[in-house]
């Protein structure tokens, strides 16, 4: 019972930790493009940046950052490396904008910096991170949630409200919301992530999906946008 409850609070602290914000990845200089669809007025309030989120999590993540997350998490656990080479590849092929695929490049590059300077892991992994250029931020995560001997379910749930939370806090600067408002809008999403990580538990590597010309098109966008606070 004893090493039991450790374990549970090593993982949980672990998780916390990884989707802390103060987490040094550089994930409060990016927005998705919800700061181009303010632009856009698709977002001019609170309700309508809730949705806004709301919809990015169960259309965008759940059918796609989610499960690949899932399955890198697997490979991860096997040491499949060809496989991981290439589901990455696959992953930044995916991005719908140069903008969206840079933030993805970035953010795995700073979180590998952590994983190699802090020694997570085992050091035939660590080298296999190391190969995988450039690198796709949920392969990044999937290797530091498994070197902390994450469960994948709990490690989707930290991804997805690390996600929910720094939209709520881009929404905070871009709409602008007070304080409260940005509250209200993680507390409204708290459940949808359970929905999601379900969902996305149950996805096969075939029937991941990431199509969402909107999103595209308001990220592509946004390259050009006058005004911007956001990197992407």
């Amino acid at each position: 019972m004893g090493i039991t409850t450790i374990m549970r609070i090593a993982e949980l602290t672990a998780l916390l930790h990884l989707a802390s914000p103060a987490l040094p990845i550089g994930a409060f200089s990016y927005s998705q493009g919800l700061e181009a669809a303010i632009e856009a007025q698709l977002i001019t309030d609170a309700d309508s940046a809730r949705d806004w989120i709301a919809s990015g999590l169960s259309d965008v993540l759940a059918h796609g950052e989610l499960p690949f997350l899932a399955h890198q998490m697997e490979r991860w656990r096997t040491h499949d490396a060809s496989a991981l080479a290439q589901a990455n590849s696959e992953f930044l092929a995916s991005r719908e904008s140069a903008e969206l695929r840079r933030e993805t490049e970035q953010m795995g590059w700073s979180l590998r910096q952590l994983c190699v300077s802090l020694e997570w892991g085992d050091a035939e992994r660590r080298t296999t991170l190391a190969s995988l250029t450039p690198l796709a931020q949920p392969t990044a995560f999937a290797f530091a949630a498994y070197a902390h001997d994450a469960a994948v379910d709990a490690a989707l749930a930290a991804y997805a409200f690390s996600w929910v939370e720094n939209q709520a806090a881009a929404a905070l600067k871009a709409v602008p919301l007070g304080q409260l408002a940005g509250q209200r809008i993680i507390v409204a999403l708290r459940e949808p992530i359970d929905a999601a990580v379900t969902r996305a538990m149950a996805t096969s590597p075939e029937n991941i999906n990431t199509f969402a010309p909107q999103l595209g098109i308001l990220s592509a966008r946004h390259e050009s946008q006058y005004s911007r606070l956001f990197r992407s």
